[in-house]
């Protein structure tokens, strides 16, 4: 590969040495590969490359009909395929022209914000393993256990849940819920308390991770960020606030912002969500006890999907930020064309600016404080 340009030093290329970087490394997940220019353990320039898991899915789109693409999404993001479920569903909700009862909405945020807890309890975890910190994973991995189990009580599936359907939900509440919420509630904050005990304030956790991989904001928003990767860097952005779906805009929640866009305001951001999710949870419940025991879960909609041609972008708030998808309908029971905009793409573009300059070591820790899913990358 010829030496980047941008990537002025004062030496010579011919001294650089290039190093490969995963796929097979653990902390790449086995999917993601990063070439790398180094001088000593310096990384002077980064090339991402994807490709590794592939599969397709927009093109799949076109040759399944609307119902039958909704498991294809739970392959996504399958640390939160309850979201990718429910941001497809919404998509061709909008296409139709139709919106989901309000006792289905409330399904929805119960279990989507269930799903954003144990994404972030993933990243979290992972992180801390992947920077030398086993004993927090063990927290988190055990309450992240806790919300599959409830997910599997729902509909009988923990990783890849294919929630939902379009115009609703399929089912109530489990009654087992009832019973577990209140006291998964307070295991899961005195998890975190755990964890933040163990690594906020830790001398090594701090040298591993302030400062490490900093991203202006300016920069963040020229790359396309979203979610808590743009939010650690200092903008006050989430679609559950600015664009308001469901019935976000009847919650009270706050939106953390960090400030330096470093692998610690990336962790932090993470666990303080875990809050908020925990109060907007905890209201569309009270709101949920509030609905008619008989209320629809369902909207009217034909067994056979056809919507009017045309086309439509719906986006929501995701755990990784924006997901968005394009869907052009010609009139028939199928998509004339689907094209998925997932958060970790936009992000994992940026990873060469992210560790330029900084230490091999530290690319790891970039790595998982970004939270990058390589089914939602690849597609």
């Amino acid at each position: 590969m010829d030496f980047d340009p941008v990537c002025q030093i004062d030496k010579d290329p011919d001294d650089l040495v290039t190093i490969n970087i995963g796929p097979t490394h653990p902390a790449m997940h086995g999917t993601l590969r990063v070439i790398a220019k180094t001088d000593g353990e310096t990384i002077v320039s980064a090339e991402p490359e994807i490709g590794y898991l592939h599969r397709g899915v927009e093109k799949l789109g076109e040759n399944f009909t609307y119902h039958q693409f909704i498991p294809l999404t739970d392959r996504m993001n399958y640390c939160s395929a309850i979201a990718s479920n429910v941001a497809y569903e919404m998509a061709v909700e909008k296409l139709l022209g139709i919106e989901a009862p309000k006792k289905a909405q409330l399904i929805r945020t119960i279990m989507m914000e269930l799903a954003r807890i144990a994404d972030h309890q993933v990243l979290v975890g992972i992180l801390g393993v992947d920077l030398g910190a086993l004993t927090p994973f063990f927290y988190l991995i055990i309450q992240r256990e806790e919300i599959y189990d409830i997910f599997e009580w729902y509909n009988g599936a923990r990783l890849t849940n294919t929630f939902g359907r379009i115009g609703g939900v399929n089912a109530d509440l489990p009654d087992k819920f009832h019973e577990k919420w209140p006291t998964l509630r307070d295991t899961i904050r005195k998890a975190n308390d755990e964890t933040d005990k163990l690594l906020t304030k830790n001398r090594i956790w701090i040298d591993r991770s302030v400062g490490v991989n900093a991203f202006s904001a300016e920069d963040a928003l020229n790359w396309g960020f979203t979610g808590p990767c743009l939010r650690a860097c200092g903008v006050k952005r989430d679609l559950r606030k600015d664009e308001p779906y469901m019935l976000y805009d009847q919650m009270d929640f706050d939106i953390p912002v960090g400030k330096n866009g470093d692998v610690f305001d990336r962790y932090m951001i993470r666990m303080l969500e875990m809050e908020e999710s925990i109060k907007i949870i905890d209201q569309a419940y009270v709101m949920y006890q509030e609905m008619p025991e008989d209320a629809p879960l369902m909207a009217k909609v034909p067994k056979i999907i056809r919507p009017p041609e045309g086309e439509i972008y719906n986006a929501i708030e995701t755990p990784n930020g924006e997901l968005g998808f394009w869907i052009r309908s010609d009139g028939s029971d199928k998509p004339y064309r689907i094209k998925i905009r997932p958060p970790c793409y936009m992000v994992y573009q940026a990873f060469g600016e992210l560790v330029k300059g900084d230490m091999i070591s530290d690319t790891i820790a970039c790595l998982s404080s970004l939270n990058i899913i390589a089914g939602e990358l690849d597609r």
